[in-house]
């Protein structure tokens, strides 16, 4: 059919991938470089743009607040990876067994993925309400939950892992229909146990799996905005500020946007170097590389 313009294959091809490569430029690309050079500026604004170098990066760094909500994200970011890859590991291994069922499950632990985050945090305010929650209600305790400093990060820490598994999980299962059978049939001839056949077989081939599910949630972790917002708006007392979220308030509260840009430009570093790190160890222990 395209044949009769003339055009050459690639150039077809250029006209189909270019509204999705002028909305990557316009929303994407030309905010990252923005947003850089603004990290070197004063600007509420309002006024002119005041270029004040690396003021902003220090200003940052002789903030105590700063290194707070940096201890906060971290906290919630490496819990959230830690739960978020060891319970759906569990929950995957239990799945593939197809026992009775097996499909329900499957299902039910995906929904809270696609849920919206207004609706989880609305149920989940609700659970974690100290009056008629059902959480305390269950313990039988009047618990704040999400009003208290010692309390609240883990209560969000819950929230952002329950949301996680059903994605998470069926990664894993993935990966489970990558590993041949016969492996474990033979284990298990050879006299190896349940355990035996786990950790010497299936989590090593599994480890790729692994691997990408850590690096996928870390960096969402390290992103967390909704659920804080939704949810806590950073307290109480600075408790759940995170990183993103306090950038937030700066640049749309506080007016001072070089000192966002430069917050956010701070945790991209912290990703990328958390990233780079996991990648090149990944030679260490999984498989194949």
């Amino acid at each position: 059919m395209f044949k009769k313009f003339n055009y050459p294959d690639n150039k077809i091809a250029f006209l189909f991938l270019l509204p999705c490569f002028i909305g990557l430029c316009v929303f994407i690309i030309f905010p990252i470089f923005a947003s850089l050079a603004l990290s070197f500026y004063d600007w509420n604004l309002l006024n002119s743009p005041k270029f004040v170098g690396f003021n902003n990066y220090l200003e940052l760094f002789c903030e105590p607040e700063f290194f707070h909500v940096i201890l906060n994200t971290c906290v919630f970011a490496l819990s959230t990876t830690v739960f978020a890859v060891l319970i759906p590991l569990f929950l995957a291994d239990t799945l593939n067994k197809k026992f009775k069922f097996s499909d329900f499950f499957k299902t039910a632990f995906f929904i809270p993925f696609i849920t919206p985050m207004l609706v989880c945090a609305l149920v989940w305010q609700w659970i974690f309400d100290p009056n008629i929650g059902f959480l305390n209600f269950l313990l039988k305790s009047d618990i704040h939950w999400l009003y208290h400093p010692t309390s609240a990060m883990f209560a969000v820490i819950v929230v952002s892992v329950w949301k996680l598994i059903g994605y998470n999980t069926i990664l894993f299962i993935g990966g489970y229909a990558g590993i041949n059978s016969s492996l474990s049939e033979s284990a298990k001839i050879d006299g190896a146990g349940s355990f035996q056949t786990f950790f010497k077989i299936t989590l090593p081939l599994l480890t790729p799996v692994i691997f990408f599910v850590i690096i996928i949630t870390t960096i969402s972790s390290f992103q967390v905005f909704d659920l804080i917002y939704l949810m806590t708006q950073g307290g109480p007392d600075g408790a759940t500020d995170v990183l993103v979220y306090w950038l937030y308030k700066n640049a749309f509260e506080y007016f001072q946007i070089g000192k966002a840009s430069a917050s956010a430009y701070i945790l991209f570093i912290i990703i990328a170097f958390l990233s780079l790190i996991q990648w090149f160890s990944r030679k260490k222990w999984v498989w194949g590389e």
